[in-house]
């Protein structure tokens, strides 16, 4: 299989197939977000409530199901497909459901097949992915201190993780790490952790905090401006905009001293969705076309009843035909999440 070292661009609407998920703005919708499950063995503050009520494993969609929607996606011409979760590798028989997806990469099929991790099993799974076709990776990882690590996952090991990612590199998987910028916890650590990923080769993605479902803290104090951060690191960095468009919503720059890549999610200080190219889709079968808006369409109820596979096709052209031109993403003292849906929910 060949490799995709960089991230696909999205292809212009233009050179779409004819099949191709348009949305009504004319957006090509090619990357899907499959969460597989809405459990994680790590508890991070703000993520989840210490003590989580997980869903019953009725209304959690089958492997089978969830390959047979994928399948959906892929010839409606999705390339890239990203498990998630809550944690992905905590679902029993989750590398079949790899080993099944992973067939379809090639001409005509996907071009990615990857995943989203905490890191804290990828020790034991990191060769089998590799083999699979899996390139990279995205590791959630928001702090280097071991004490600090375990408060904020409320008692993850740093160790484990560390040992998952050095098995990741070693396998061939290029390995991005996820850093939540959190103004109380990590925001004088960041200097330190980007400088550790790129001695690494490592690219590093910061992420504003999301106002996404009710956990026991008020986020407010927690919420730390990227434009702050990006503005401070200029003061003794050379940050250079790379032009790279993946349909995310990462901006990318390049640091002259370190040589690496850091990119900046920012859903509270920037809008970026004039280029979004994604869905998700919940381990129940719910289908969101926008992180931060509450639509949905049911896709379990059609699996469940019955529906051929171009009943799921037409509802998720649909969807997609309805998805929102942006997010409305606010946070302020006192004020209820934009969505009570948990981000373990929904799929990081």
């Amino acid at each position: 299989m060949t490799p995709y070292d960089a991230p696909p661009a999205q292809a212009p609407v233009s050179e779409a197939a004819p099949n191709a998920l348009l949305d009504a703005f004319a957006r090509r919708v090619s990357y899907l977000r499959v969460s597989v499950t809405d459990r994680c063995d790590l508890r991070c503050v703000y993520c989840m409530a210490e003590k989580m009520v997980f869903l019953p494993k009725a209304e959690v969609l089958s492997l089978e199901e969830l390959e047979r929607v994928a399948a959906v996606f892929i010839g409606l011409g999705v390339k890239k497909l990203r498990l998630t979760g809550g944690e992905p590798l905590v679902r029993k028989g989750f590398m079949g459901l790899a080993q099944a997806l992973s067939r379809r990469l090639g001409p005509g099929g996907l071009e990615e097949l990857t995943l989203t991790t905490n890191g804290t099993r990828l020790a034991h799974h990191a060769a089998a992915l590799a083999d699979l076709g899996v390139r990279r990776i995205n590791v959630s990882l928001d702090t280097l201190k071991p004490d600090l690590f375990r408060t904020l996952t409320r008692g993850g090991d740093l160790a484990q993780v560390l040992a998952g990612l050095e098995a990741a590199r070693a396998a061939g998987i290029a390995c991005k790490i996820n850093t939540v910028a959190l103004a109380r916890d990590n925001a004088g650590e960041i200097p330190a952790m980007i400088q550790w990923a790129h001695s690494l080769g490592m690219d590093l993605t910061l992420i504003e905090t999301m106002p996404l479902g009710e956990i026991e803290a008020d986020r407010t104090d927690q919420y730390l401006s990227l434009a702050a951060v990006r503005e401070e690191l200029s003061s003794y960095w050379t940050l250079d905009d790379l032009p790279l468009n993946t349909g995310g919503p990462a901006r990318y720059v390049r640091i002259r001293e370190t040589g690496g890549r850091l990119g900046l999610i920012t859903p509270m200080s920037h809008n970026f969705c004039e280029a979004c190219n994604r869905v998700r889709l919940t381990c129940t079968g719910t289908l969101h076309t926008c992180l931060g808006q509450d639509d949905a369409t049911d896709l379990r109820a059609l699996l469940r009843s019955g529906a051929s596979d171009d009943d799921l096709a037409g509802a998720i052209r649909a969807a997609v035909m309805g998805k929102p031109k942006g997010h409305d993403f606010r946070i302020g003292a006192g004020e209820a999440p934009a969505l009570k849906r948990h981000m373990s929910t929904t799929g990081g």
